[in-house]
């Protein structure tokens, strides 16, 4: 039986068994109606918002891409890779149709019956390629994340219309093909900004060698203000591809000290952001920086992210170019698989990661 609507879940076996272990996810606990936001989910002082650190006079470049072999295009890119990490991109392409398809099939799972999601869960899963989840890492976190996400990992047309759940594989998988294209473009024009004017098939396949589409829930949160949606990081991968909804509330850390820049929504625009591998491969020149998702009191909120990244197998580091010419490696290089490992067996920790890999 649900707790009923005055439950506080003080005890958290039981929040955690009707959260995780039987699958009804923050969702579930949204729509029990709680006036009060359960403990758990009560993120320490310092991880709660300010609202006095938004700056809201800032915001990040919005580059049109409608003629991306133009220079100044391609110099925008790179000084926005440079200076802030993050970019909107309009105009790149990818028809607004596909981008509105993958929104409605991130809903059409949300609303599936919870016995159907939790068939995807990491213990009843048919492939580990395959996930839904929420929050991040519970079992090592402080406060649980109000979130929950459906994982999918690429690794064929088969393997997707096999294992990927019926209601949203064929508008994901387009969104990423159509995707890619976006993706070719832009990490042609910022490997040519570090001097390096060949992507062969063995650098394609360390910059791009692999990808990975959340479809990501955020539903109303009773005390938004105490929780966060996704906590302070970066990601890492090399690019991140961000469609979000109407709703905003994404948030990446400004150029001056302790400043938040609110990503406003802009249809039918894609949300572009360096990863820690790009960082790591451009020996620093390209900036991966912290971001964070804040709770909703009002409204559910989506966003469908794909990480591209290099293959679990590949070394990064600098890239033999930039170190050829002359720089000192910031950076060495490190499996990638342990990079991501590491990565995931802690709390989401802002910029932290990064230390693994350096010098």
């Amino acid at each position: 039986m649900a707790p009923t609507r005055a439950a506080t879940f003080s005890d958290s076996s039981a929040l955690i068994d009707f959260v995780i272990n039987r699958g009804n996810g923050v969702k579930g606990l949204s729509e029990l109606g709680l006036e009060t936001l359960p403990e758990q989910y009560i993120q320490p002082l310092e991880e709660r918002m300010c609202m006095t650190n938004i700056v809201p006079e800032e915001s990040i470049p919005v580059i049109d891409m409608s003629n991306w072999e133009d220079p100044e295009v391609a110099k925008l890119i790179c000084d926005a890779a440079s200076e802030w990490g993050f970019f909107q991109i309009i105009n790149h392409g990818v028809p607004v149709q596909v981008l509105e398809n993958v929104k409605d099939a991130t809903y059409r799972f949300f609303n599936l019956p919870v016995e159907v999601k939790n068939m995807y869960s990491k213990e009843h899963s048919p492939s580990k390629n395959v996930k839904f989840g929420t929050s991040f890492v519970p079992h090592a976190e402080r406060a649980f994340e109000w979130k929950d996400y459906l994982s999918l990992f690429y690794v064929s047309d088969e393997e997707t219309y096999t294992l990927w759940p019926c209601v949203c594989r064929e508008q994901v998988l387009e969104y990423m093909k159509k995707s890619k294209v976006v993706i070719k473009q832009l990490l042609k024009i910022l490997m040519k900004g570090l001097n390096v004017n060949e992507i062969d098939e063995i650098k394609e396949s360390m910059l791009m060698g692999s990808m990975r589409t959340n479809l990501n829930y955020y539903p109303i949160c009773p005390n938004p203000e105490l929780t966060v949606g996704v906590g302070r990081h970066s990601d890492v991968s090399t690019l991140t591809i961000l469609l979000q909804d109407e709703i905003g509330r994404l948030f990446v850390r400004g150029n001056k000290k302790d400043s938040w820049v609110h990503i406003p929504p802009i249809k039918g625009s894609l949300v572009i952001n360096v990863g820690d591998a790009l960082q790591i491969m451009s020996n620093g020149r390209y900036k991966s920086v912290e971001h964070r998702v804040f709770a909703n009191g009002s409204t559910n909120r989506i966003s469908v992210p794909i990480f591209v990244n290099p293959r679990p197998t590949d070394m990064i580091g600098p890239l033999t170019e930039l170190i050829t010419s002359g720089e000192e490696p910031v950076y060495k290089q490190i499996l990638y698989s342990d990079y991501v490992k590491y990565f995931f067996h802690k709390p989401h920790d802002g910029k932290k990661t990064i230390e693994f890999a350096k010098i």
